[in-house]
């Protein structure tokens, strides 16, 4: 094993110890919602609370006591820029929206990005007790075992996910929608672009789709549908551009290019 390998391995076990961990918290304040104080921030549907705020903090604390030289970049305290060329790139909660109204569809979302490349995804869905975790050249697994994308899967015999916001006009998601029925799919959307980007890895649906995301939304699924046998649409992951939104589309193979011509007729 190569020293860069080491240094992956080692924070892919990290990774993964923590997202388990911060579940466990997350899960908690879950448990109790009814006593968080909820804020919005941009508008009335992007909320957050205390609990997406301690959850980053913890994750934060746990990896500088580790790796202080590694960067971090979280949804809620912004980007700090490290020098061992490893940034951590984390959701405290993401589906803050699910998590305050009592449904189970949000998760922690933990990814490693080296050189602009996303090598380690841990995606931990404390409600159902799911663990996916990939690193590069490592695969990837759901509580352990291992997933592996079927080529059979097309967007007619299987479901599709696609996301929205208030960054995105409702015409335009309208059109996303219409093309892709049109095309004999159907589509889902449970409030946690993370978590669907997980279901495309495990095979559950067969590509997603999203406008507008941000790095700390899409950074660990990525890496999860490239280590199960996927693809991806390239995301910025350096400069200023690394710190906004772009359009996110990771899929089966067998329908990237269907999902990428929809992408293209929407803009």
């Amino acid at each position: 094993m190569t020293v860069n390998d080491a240094a992956l391995s080692a924070r892919f076990a990290l990774a993964k110890a923590l997202a388990a961990e911060a579940g466990a918290i997350a899960l908690d304040y879950f448990n109790r919602r009814d006593t968080l104080v909820i804020e919005t921030k941009r508008d009335p549907q992007d909320v957050v609370s205390i609990a997406d705020r301690n959850v980053e903090t913890f994750l934060k604390a746990r990896v500088a006591e580790i790796y202080a030289d590694d960067g971090f970049l979280g949804e809620e305290f912004g980007h700090d820029e490290g020098i061992s060329g490893f940034t951590w790139v984390v959701d405290p909660i993401d589906g803050t929206a699910p998590f305050v109204n009592g449904m189970p569809t949000w998760c922690v979302s933990a990814a490693i990005v080296r050189n602009g490349e996303p090598v380690v995804g841990v995606i931990h869905v404390p409600c159902s007790d799911e663990l996916y975790a990939a690193a590069k050249g490592f695969g990837a697994t759901l509580n352990g075992n291992p997933l592996m994308l079927d080529p059979s899967r097309n967007l007619q015999n299987a479901m599709t996910g696609i996301g929205c916001n208030t960054y995105v006009t409702p015409e335009r998601v309208g059109a996303i929608i219409s093309s892709l029925m049109k095309m004999g799919g159907n589509f889902i959307r449970n409030g946690s672009g993370a978590l669907m980007l997980a279901y495309v890895a495990a095979g559950r649906l067969v590509g997603y789709y999203e406008p507008y995301m941000r790095a700390w939304d899409c950074m660990a699924g990525f890496c999860l549908v490239r280590e199960a046998g996927g693809k991806f649409m390239p995301f910025p992951t350096e400069g200023e551009e690394f710190l906004k939104g772009h359009p996110v589309l990771a899929s089966n193979v067998s329908v990237y290019d269907e999902l990428l011509a929809i992408h293209r007729a929407s803009q």
